[in-house]
């Protein structure tokens, strides 16, 4: 299985920043990775990263999406226009959004298939609270968020899972491999379960505060896949140096 490296840049980045993108380009270049790497501006940088990327191994994503084509929804943005703006893939149900916009594990169904329906991969997001955790609900949370979050209609090769506990995004604090492994086993034994011999081809990603300190470690751990990374996709020489630490890669 490929792994699968996706930035996040989340609310940053101008157009200055593209400068980033063809820095990572020009690095993965001197040594071409084995596996994917993936960025995902903000939407306003979409259409220009995806030149900035042109003829080199990265792609580019969105960070959302509307589930409709077209329609009255002011300030949205659906599948098809991201896919025309050059993305290839979309990060749905992050915690930020299902925080922040109070998103619903019925919305983002919805907004699988709209991925589905333009061609985009789905990265969907999974993940537990620090409170949900302590009280030993970190499994069936996750569970009940995949099971909830996936449509009926969805194939397994139009997904990636990532596994993104909440306390852990952005706070520099990271579980143990023994927690990641064990999370991301109840996952792949969810997919399995869903999408039969399929479900084992699925990528999971671990995300939470991955760094180049760290990620060789994290990316060691039995079914982790690849990372979604947050601040640190931003600069392409920290991306870059988590991408030299990937085993693998």
């Amino acid at each position: 299985m490929r792994m699968l490296l996706a930035g996040n840049w989340k609310m940053n980045g101008l157009r200055a920043s593209l400068g980033e993108i063809r820095a990572l380009k020009r690095g993965l270049a001197e040594t071409p990775p084995r596996g994917d790497i993936l960025i995902c501006p903000p939407a306003t940088l979409i259409a220009e990263a995806a030149k900035a990327a042109e003829g080199g191994p990265v792609a580019i994503g969105g960070q959302d999406c509307h589930p409709l084509p077209s329609g009255a929804f002011t300030g949205d943005i659906s599948a098809e226009m991201l896919r025309d703006a050059g993305a290839t893939a979309v990060i749905l149900g992050h915690s930020e959004r299902r925080l922040y916009h109070g998103e619903t594990d019925s919305l983002i169904a919805a907004k699988v298939k709209a991925a589905r329906r333009a061609g985009l991969t789905a990265i969907l997001c999974v993940g537990e609270s620090q409170a949900q955790r302590e009280q030993g609900r970190a499994a069936p949370v996750v569970a009940a968020q995949l099971e909830a979050s996936v449509p009926a209609e969805i194939a397994a090769f139009d997904l990636v899972v990532a596994y993104e506990p909440i306390w852990a995004i952005g706070t520099g604090k990271t579980p143990r491999a023994m927690e990641i492994a064990q999370m991301h086993e109840t996952v792949r034994a969810l997919l399995t379960t869903r999408f039969g011999a399929d479900g084992a081809e699925i990528r999971i990603l671990y995300g939470g505060s991955v760094k180049p300190e760290n990620a060789a470690e994290i990316l060691a751990v039995p079914n982790v896949d690849g990372a979604l990374i947050g601040g640190a996709s931003v600069k392409a020489a920290d991306f870059l140096a988590i991408i030299r630490a990937a085993p693998g890669l």
